[in-house]
C-alpha cells in the first residue's frame, strides 16, 4: 500500500496465496497504523479478484473510500507502482529468486524501510518518501535553498542562468489526470 503523492509504502505483506481475505487485512493494518479516517481515502488498485471481492469492497465501503480501478486490460495504468517495482527489482541485492518464503520475508523486511527512509527518489527532487510524507522536505528544501544562496554569493559566475533555486516535489500527482 502506497501513498501516491510521497511514494511512502505504509503497508505491505508477502504470502504465499492472495484473497480478499488479506487484501481486507492489509488494508485494514494501514488504515489504522495512520489513523485514516472515513472519506479521506482514495484507493487506486488493478482488478484482481481480490480487489474486487465483495467483502473486500464492503469494507472499503463502510470506510467511505472511493475507489479508482484500473482499466481492463493496460498493463501501465498505474506507472507508480510499476516504478516501484522496477526499483525493487533492480536493486543489486534483489535475488530474481528467493530460495523460499523466508529469505522473501527476510529481503523484504530490509528492503522496505530502506525504500522509505533511505531511497531517494528523483520524481520527489532528490527527497526520500518519508520526508515528503512527513512534510519535513520543506524544512529541508529551506536548508538547500540557503547553501545555495550562499554558493551563489560566493560564485555567482559558476550559476548562468542566474541564483539556483532548490528543486521540490511536484505539488500535486495523478493517475490519468483529466487534462484541460
Amino acid at each position: 500500500v502506497i501513498d501516491l503523492y510521497s511514494r511512502f509504502v505504509l503497508a505491505w505483506m508477502l504470502s504465499r496465496k492472495e484473497n480478499s481475505a488479506l487484501a481486507k487485512q492489509l488494508m485494514s493494518e494501514a488504515t489504522t497504523r495512520y489513523g485514516i479516517a472515513a472519506r479521506q481515502l482514495t484507493i487506486h488498485q488493478d482488478r484482481g479478484s481480490p480487489m474486487i471481492a465483495n467483502s473486500y469492497l464492503e469494507m472499503l465501503g463502510l470506510m467511505d473510500v472511493t475507489l479508482s480501478h484500473s482499466r481492463p486490460r493496460v498493463s501501465n495504468d498505474n506507472p507508480f507502482s510499476e516504478s516501484g517495482f522496477k526499483t525493487l527489482k533492480y536493486q543489486p541485492d534483489y535475488p530474481g529468486r528467493f530460495d523460499d518464503y523466508a529469505h522473501a520475508q527476510h529481503w523484504c523486511e530490509q528492503y522496505f524501510p530502506w525504500f522509505n527512509f533511505e531511497h531517494r527518489h528523483s520524481s520527489l527532487a532528490g527527497f526520500t518518501a518519508e520526508q515528503v510524507f512527513t512534510g519535513r522536505y520543506e524544512q529541508i528544501a529551506q536548508q538547500r535553498q540557503h547553501a545555495l544562496h550562499q554558493q551563489f554569493a560566493a560564485h555567482p559566475e559558476r550559476f548562468v542562468n542566474g541564483p539556483p533555486k532548490s528543486a521540490l516535489p511536484p505539488p500535486q500527482v495523478a493517475i490519468n489526470p483529466v487534462l484541460n
